[in-house]
């Protein structure tokens, strides 16, 4: 147990004082997110060559842990932040605005996707990132499919990169529109991909945009919950008829590696949880003090988990991947938006 902990210590150290300088850094730039800092930071670290090769080996297991189990951990503390009477709030034709978004955003992407040639699992990482609420969302998709790192870390890039570039680029869109600040608070929630781009953009907006905004984002990130028990579902339909037989004794169960895949949870744990949280914060009857606390907990941690997989964005492998993923989300930052903006305008 002592040589897990000396393994594991170095990279959550590292870590946690990355999380409290971007916490930090976000506080004197309200306009900054501690998320995106802390991605940003853990990609310069990971691309700085001999310091790189130097320092991240040392820090590769606390790193994995805070990637993995301190992720989902903030993901369930997520719930805490969402009240279904405050979404139930938004009327009936912008929740059926927001269901839509998600919903047609995740199936455009898949076909975009499939048309490109790119994998599955890839595919889905960046559908689900872009169609509800960035990184987290595609680190949450990671958690029911069987995708590589490299395929994770290219679709938190994607989200940082594109999701930043909508913050300018959505209040003039709407100015030239003529929407007003109302409708384009709803635009920027139903469509820029992270919460902090949401009030990013929304604060440029002004008007009384912000608060409209972050509640659409807030019901995005309240389909989380079943857009992943769907994904999971189907995840353990393939993993099923990869193990079927198939006439060989490849296909058996007992016949070579796909007998080995292991089905994901119909409902994961973090995804239980943060069902479970939800429900608590509905009720009303946490305090605030707790709400706060519970907020600056999930915020440390997501912020921890995005330094981690920051780390693992390399400019290489980008390069690598080729051009086709920033096709298909420059494809999904479009269509959600297209989505977005004619549901909006049908719904005002």
């Amino acid at each position: 147990m002592r040589d897990g902990a000396r393994r594991i210590a170095p990279g959550l150290l590292v870590a946690a004082a990355v999380s409290a300088l971007a916490l930090g850094l976000a506080r004197l730039l309200p306009s900054a997110s501690p998320l995106l800092l802390a991605i940003v930071l853990g990609a310069g670290l990971a691309n700085l060559g001999a310091v790189s090769d130097r320092v991240v080996p040392h820090l590769e297991a606390g790193l994995a842990l805070a990637a993995r189990r301190l992720l989902r951990i903030g993901i369930a503390l997520l719930g805490l932040q969402l009240a279904l009477t405050d979404v139930l709030g938004l009327g009936w034709g912008v929740i059926a605005v927001v269901v839509t978004v998600v919903v047609l955003g995740i199936a455009g992407t898949v076909v975009a996707g499939r048309l490109l040639g790119l994998s599955r699992t890839q595919t889905l990482l960046v559908a689900g990132g872009f169609s509800i609420c960035g990184a987290a969302a595609a680190a949450a998709v990671d958690g029911v499919v069987d995708a590589d790192d490299e395929e994770l870390l290219t679709a938190v890039a994607l989200v940082v990169l594109f999701g930043t570039a909508m913050i300018p680029l959505l209040p003039l869109l709407a100015g030239a529109i003529g929407l007003d600040a109302m409708q384009a608070g709803m635009w920027a929630g139903a469509s820029v991909h992270e919460v902090a781009q949401v009030v990013a953009a929304s604060g440029v907006i002004g008007g009384g945009a912000l608060t409209v905004a972050v509640v659409v984002k807030l019901g995005r990130v309240l389909l989380l919950a079943p857009v992943l028990a769907a994904i999971s579902v189907h995840e353990r339909r393939v993993a099923r008829r990869q193990v079927a037989p198939q006439g060989g004794p490849q296909g058996g169960p007992q016949g070579g590696p796909r007998g080995d895949r292991r089905q994901p949870p119909l409902v994961p744990l973090f995804v239980a949880g943060f069902v479970a949280l939800v429900l608590v914060r509905t009720t009303g009857f946490v305090p605030q003090g707790v709400l706060d606390a519970a907020r600056l907990t999930e915020t440390a941690l997501l912020t921890m988990a995005m330094f981690a997989l920051g780390t693992g964005v390399r400019v290489a492998a980008l390069r690598r991947v080729g051009a086709r993923p920033f096709v298909l989300a420059g494809l999904a930052t479009v269509w959600v938006s297209a989505v977005a903006l004619a549901g909006i305008l049908v719904a005002t």
